[in-house]
């Protein structure tokens, strides 16, 4: 477990970043968090050490806000989760820019940004920063274009920054599948969205990932099977083929659903 640190999470307030937050913040683990969020309402029931801050991060004023925070409350940041992100669920054909760019500025621009400022706000002392990516920054799925484009931006972007950043700056990435959270009512916009197999519960991925970041690993996959079924995908192309086929089946239902909900 985490211990005695100053610790950032952000999308603090469900999902995986809210079970991070749960297991960090109880009292004898002696941690002091910052927990950020665009929307920090259901955040209750949270002791002193536990600085609630609500945030736009899909914005350059919103991250330069929560770096400011952060520093005037810890000092110095020990670990930064950065964790904020979004899904769509659709058929991409359609035009429209802004539509591209928010979903772009939450997941990727954050991200790149906050490692900026991290990186300065260090200033050579040691610190360590999680990224919470995807399975889907290693293989997109019908229905996620744009979502999975900007985690196989992250992708690309940790796997350059990891050879130049400086030996203090710890960096690890996490790569769940899909995981038991509102992210599926979320990328449907009111919608049933199936759950790609295979699933994890939130409380299972936020396990792995603290263990992980704990010991410091470069890589987390909490999902056991991942890896087999990624090489399995490689090896037999067929087999891959036959997921895909099943996904964009489930794509084609959603689509019918919606058409009908209308």
């Amino acid at each position: 477990m985490i211990r005695n640190k100053t610790i950032v999470i952000t999308g603090a307030s469900s999902g995986i970043g809210r079970t991070v937050l749960e297991m960090l913040a109880a009292k004898e683990n002696g941690n002091r968090i910052v927990a950020a969020s665009r929307s920090i309402g259901k955040l209750t029931g949270f002791g002193e050490n536990v600085m609630l801050f609500p945030c736009d991060l899909s914005t350059k004023e919103g991250v330069d806000a929560l770096f400011e925070k952060a520093e005037e409350t810890l000092k110095k940041i020990d670990v930064f989760f950065c964790n904020a992100g979004a899904p769509y669920y659709e058929r991409y054909d359609y035009e429209d820019w802004a539509r591209i760019e928010r979903i772009f500025s939450l997941n990727t621009f954050s991200g790149m940004y906050s490692y900026s400022k991290y990186l300065n706000h260090l200033n050579g002392r040691d610190g360590q920063l999680v990224y919470t990516i995807s399975a889907m920054g290693e293989m997109a799925l019908p229905g996620y274009a744009l979502y999975a484009s900007t985690k196989f931006a992250m992708k690309g972007f940790q796997q350059a920054i990891r050879i130049e950043s400086p030996k203090n700056l710890k960096i690890t990435c996490v790569y769940p599948v899909a995981t038991k959270t509102n992210f599926f009512e979320v990328g449907g916009a009111g919608h049933k969205v199936e759950q790609p197999f295979p699933v994890q519960t939130a409380e299972a991925v936020a396990k792995a990932i603290v263990r992980g970041a704990e010991k410091g690993r470069k890589q987390i996959y909490p999902c056991p099977v991942y890896l087999p079924s990624r090489f399995l995908m490689n090896v037999l192309p067929p087999v891959k083929h036959l997921y895909l086929r099943a996904q964009h089946k489930m794509l084609l239902r959603f689509l019918e659903r919606k058409q009908k909900e209308a």
